[in-house]
């Protein structure tokens, strides 16, 4: 598919501006300063936890864009990885877990649709502030989702998670039979949880109409329990998120075209995949089929920007968030084991050496360097993010988990990567200790 275009007023700085919000104040301090000190302090510090949602209408998406110089809206269009901290509580057992999180939010997307497809018992239990805090204090991990298992255990990382059951074995078998298959999808389920994490808190907070939109159900769910009107709740969640996943996470006017870009590449590729098989490895779904639900299910098929572009330009990836969210253990009963990771998957695995691996990259580098700011070139421009401990843990345990695979398996995969197998064959060095103290949001950042 044709690139989407961008169309930035030059001299105009793309950050974000606080807006409306300013006039309330900067996020949840605007509650302080309105509603006075004591209870209402202690209700608008619930607006500064992290977030609460893994990510998260104006009357067109060009207002936003006009003010910040962000991409015009087409016309027409209305974890290998497995962290210490995942192995909170005892093994997975039977009963009814509980899954605590948000209906949009990324990650409780992907874990549900696991849950579901497994045939896992669980109640989903809608989480509010209270209920935020609760869960960090259980895990020591700020982030949504968690779940809780029967016997009164927790578990967090969606990653480990999914790992975590199918080492138990029980119910469909999620995970490709042959080494080298199943390294290919794991490394894709970290691709698609980390490389697509940007266009997908892009998409949702880049557009007037998206923002509006997610930022009022935000402020009607996890905000329920904060004191305050909705509408103050809705500025101050919302400039909150534009801060956190647009400004702090490097989309400048340089960057935003290669963001939209990225999105139209990775849609042109999985098309052809996902129209001639039900799932991206074969007849049953794996790894990587849920770490690109995350993205596919919860942001870019519902966010309207987004998803007028999937409907549009490629119909049976939207169909394969449909099949995905609609099947059960039963229906993968005459489903045949993965075996193979088809071919068709190299343009995908393309990208991903592209992008992604030279990302967690500069993450590794500049948190062994002790340095606060991660600098790589991906998607053909240059980027400087936060460091992310979290996403230097993602590489060394690819880097792991690539060491352990079988000759003839290791070389197989080093033959799809090509030269971004080198990412992967790197040295395996301690990461620095981090800070005991209050909780952590999903990238360890003390």
């Amino acid at each position: 598919m044709a690139p989407l275009r961008s169309c930035r007023r030059p001299g105009r700085d793309p950050r974000p501006r606080p807006g409306p919000a300013r006039a309330v104040a900067r996020d949840a301090q605007g509650l302080r300063r309105l509603r006075g000190p004591g209870r209402r302090r202690q209700a608008a510090a619930r607006l500064h936890h992290p977030a609460a949602t893994d990510g998260e209408r104006s009357r067109s998406a060009e207002g936003l864009h006009r003010r910040h110089g962000w991409g015009r809206r087409r016309p027409g269009l209305g974890r290998a990885r497995i962290p210490p901290l995942a192995a909170q509580g005892p093994a997975v057992s039977g009963g009814v877990h509980v899954l605590h999180g948000l209906k949009l939010s990324y990650f409780t997307g992907k874990l549900e649709a696991y849950l579901r497809v497994k045939g896992v018992p669980f109640r989903f239990v809608e989480m509010d502030t209270a209920d935020f805090r609760a869960c960090a204090r259980a895990t020591g991990i700020a982030q949504m989702p968690q779940l809780e298992t029967p016997d009164g255990g927790w578990l967090t990382d969606t990653t480990a998670i999914i790992s975590r059951f199918e080492d138990a074995g029980a119910g469909p078998r999620l995970r490709p039979i042959a080494p080298a298959a199943a390294f290919i999808s794991l490394l894709l389920e970290d691709a698609f949880d980390e490389w697509l994490w940007r266009p997908a808190l892009y998409y949702r907070w880049a557009f007037v109409e998206d923002a509006r939109l997610m930022s009022r159900q935000i402020a009607r769910t996890l905000l329920r329990d904060v004191p305050g009107p909705l509408w103050l709740r809705d500025l101050a969640i919302r400039a909150r998120q534009r801060r956190e996943f647009l400004a702090r996470d490097g989309v400048t006017r340089e960057t935003a075209p290669a963001i939209e870009r990225l999105y139209g590449e990775v849609l042109s590729v999985l098309e052809p995949v996902l129209a001639s098989r039900p799932f991206l490895l074969g007849p049953r779904p794996c790894e990587a089929d849920f770490g690109l639900f995350g993205s596919m299910f919860r942001h870019f098929a519902s966010d309207p920007t987004p998803g007028a572009l999937i409907r549009e330009t490629a119909p049976a990836v939207l169909a394969w968030t449909a099949r995905l969210w609609s099947i059960g253990p039963h229906d993968l009963s005459g489903a045949a084991d993965i075996v193979e990771a088809p071919a068709d998957l190299d343009p995908l695995l393309a990208l991903v050496a592209r992008d992604h691996l030279p990302e967690l990259t500069g993450h590794l580098n500049a948190v062994l360097a002790g340095q606060d700011v991660a600098c790589f070139q991906a998607c053909g421009v240059a980027w400087r993010v936060p460091a992310s401990p979290y996403r230097a843990e993602c590489l060394l345990a690819l880097r792991r988990a690539f060491a352990a695979l079988p000759d003839e398996a290791r070389s197989d995969v080093a033959t799809r990567l090509g030269v971004g197998v080198k990412t992967l064959e790197g040295d395996l060095p301690s990461l620095p200790e981090r800070r005991p103290g209050r909780p952590r949001n999903r990238h360890l950042r003390a």
